[in-house]
C-alpha cells in the first residue's frame, strides 16, 4: 500500500492502469471491421474511457460516498469492457494473444481500482492503493 498523499488523479495507480488499458483498447479496435465503427468499436472505447474518466471525476469529490459512487461506476464500466474482450475473441475480431494482453491489462486495472476503493472506505480516499 502506498500511503503518500496524491496531488492529482494522475498520481493514482488505478488511473495509470486504466489509462494504459484505454490506449490498448483504442489500438486494438482500430483493427475491428469498418462496419463496427458505430457498434462494438464505439461501445468498447466509450466503456474503457469511462473507467478512467470516473476515476478522475471521483478523485475530486469531497465525500466518501461520492468518491465510492464514482469508483463503483468505473468498476461497472470495467466489467462491461471485460465482456467486450470476450465477445471480440468469440467473433474473431482479436486473437488469443490480444485477448490475453487485454485481460492482463483489465485485471491490473481492476485490482488497483478495488484497492483504491478499499482505501477510500478506510481513510476517506486520501491515499492510493
Amino acid at each position: 500500500m502506498d500511503n503518500k498523499l496524491t496531488r492529482s488523479f494522475r498520481d493514482l495507480e488505478c488511473w495509470k492502469k486504466a489509462h494504459e488499458f484505454v490506449k490498448a483498447v483504442y489500438e486494438v479496435t482500430t483493427l475491428f471491421p469498418e462496419d463496427e465503427r458505430y457498434g462494438l468499436t464505439s461501445q468498447f472505447r466509450r466503456a474503457a474511457v469511462s473507467i478512467a474518466a470516473n476515476i478522475c471525476e471521483g478523485y475530486k469529490k469531497l465525500s466518501k460516498s461520492d468518491k465510492l459512487r464514482f469508483m463503483n461506476i468505473a468498476q461497472g464500466s470495467l466489467e462491461e469492457c471485460r465482456y467486450y474482450i470476450i465477445l471480440a475473441l468469440d467473433i474473431n475480431y482479436i486473437n488469443q494473444e490480444t485477448y490475453e494482453r487485454l485481460e492482463y491489462l483489465i485485471n491490473g486495472t481492476s485490482w488497483k481500482l478495488n484497492g483504491y476503493s478499499e482505501g477510500i472506505k478506510q481513510n476517506n480516499g486520501i491515499t492510493d492503493n
